[in-house]
């Protein structure tokens, strides 16, 4: 996604109707008269052409609502009929990353980017090759800790919607809610169907935790792309820098991804003016994400799995094809398009947003279904992948992987 390129655009949604269009053909242009003669506006013969397109185009949509207007057997709601139309017109993209947002979504949508919201605490990704739903993060001291979620679970169930890749956001939307009411949930973990009842509550997240590890090791997890990680993150990075960090490694296991900003603000702090990574949107259209001069020099490991996704690769991946840092753990995911977020026009405030561009690192490597391959490769034992680490702790397989090699790389 995209943060402060944010377009602000007007989406028409031409439905018509009931529109009588009446023309007399003047050569160059056409004269369309208003209902009952009281105005003439002269347009173009094209731009006549176009909307007797449009006309036809829509008919059917047209026709169907006369018909529910007409005959239905009670007062139809125009409003959650229009809600559907928007809803069924992004659907038909066949894109699991762009839909439309109402009113009460959008609010949340931005409530969770601010991070504080009204929900159980905790972080999901959709795999859309075989759209199953994993819990990547439990919040700790949270009501979904508390009721016993774990990461690696399956979500399957909320309420009454069967979860998969296609059903996450409307899932994501029945969980949050009032705090101190309760939503029912079911998990799948190693086979067993598990159903929990969570209230709940109001969940503060923390986008960055970081420490120094031994010799003179930074550490920063990166857990989304979110609200002011970047700030966060430079605030990190100058305080390790003074407490004598000689090498960094910045953590994006199981980080979905967010604002492409935000990943890019965070990889300029350790690159001169370079391209990092590059869009390429619709008829070949490219876009360069430019770094700026002013990098600290300090060697770099970035640590990934499988659930590290989008934003997280444009960092990983950007800063790995330039040289300047070593990627460690396991393939990761492989979303290497981009969404923009865009508030409808109208009294409601709602928005949609939908994929506008993939993107490729600066050597023009493809990370969509392909993702970031380490350097150093390191599998997590299977009975560490669903464990708690205190920050920092070394008994984590990956993270003394990547200590090993910092360590190995300090600044002398």
């Amino acid at each position: 996604m995209t943060k402060k390129q944010i377009a602000v655009v007007s989406m028409i949604v031409l439905i018509i109707l009931a529109a009588v269009v009446t023309a007399q053909a003047t050569g160059l242009g056409d004269l369309v008269r208003g209902k009952g003669n009281t105005g003439v506006v002269t347009i173009s013969e094209s731009e006549y052409q176009e909307l007797q397109l449009l006309k036809q185009r829509y008919g059917k949509l047209e026709e169907l609502y006369e018909y529910i207007d007409e005959y239905y057997y009670i007062e139809p709601d125009t409003d959650l009929m229009l809600e559907y139309a928007a809803r069924g017109l992004m659907a038909g993209l066949d894109d699991p990353y762009s839909f439309y947002y109402n009113t009460e979504e959008w609010a949340e949508m931005w409530e969770d980017d601010e991070g504080e919201y009204g929900g159980i605490g905790i972080q999901l990704l959709g795999n859309y090759n075989d759209y199953t739903v994993t819990v990547t993060r439990v919040f700790k001291g949270t009501p979904a800790e508390t009721a016993g979620i774990r990461k690696g679970d399956l979500l399957v169930r909320v309420e009454d919607i069967d979860v998969d890749a296609t059903t996450m956001q409307q899932a994501v939307n029945v969980m949050r809610g009032l705090t101190e009411t309760t939503v029912n949930i079911e998990v799948v973990r190693k086979g067993e169907h598990l159903v929990f009842d969570i209230p709940r509550a109001l969940i503060s997240i923390n986008r960055i935790e970081y420490t120094m590890l031994e010799n003179n090791v930074g550490y920063i997890i990166i857990y989304e792309f979110a609200g002011e990680s970047e700030k966060e993150f430079a605030d990190a990075l100058k305080d390790l820098r003074a407490r004598g960090a000689q090498s960094l490694i910045i953590d994006l296991r199981d980080n979905p991804g967010g604002w492409v900003s935000a990943a890019t603000s965070i990889a300029d702090l350790f690159v001169d003016k370079c391209t990092l990574v590059y869009a390429e949107y619709r008829g070949g259209i490219r876009e360069n994400y430019t770094m700026t001069n002013g990098k600290d020099d300090i060697p770099l490991v970035i640590l990934v799995n499988g659930s590290s996704a989008s934003s997280s690769e444009i960092l990983s991946g950007g800063l790995q094809d330039l040289g300047r840092a070593k990627v460690v753990g396991t393939q990761s995911y492989g979303k290497g398009i981009m969404q923009y977020v865009i508030p409808l026009s109208g009294e409601d405030e709602d928005g949609f947003q939908f994929t506008c561009a993939q993107y490729f690192t600066s050597s023009g490597k493809t990370v969509h279904k392909v993702g970031i391959t380490p350097d150093l490769i390191v599998e997590q034992p299977e009975e560490q992948q669903t464990a708690y680490f205190e920050l920092g702790d070394l008994t984590d397989t990956q993270l003394k992987a990547a200590w090993e090699l910092a360590v190995s790389m300090n600044q002398q």
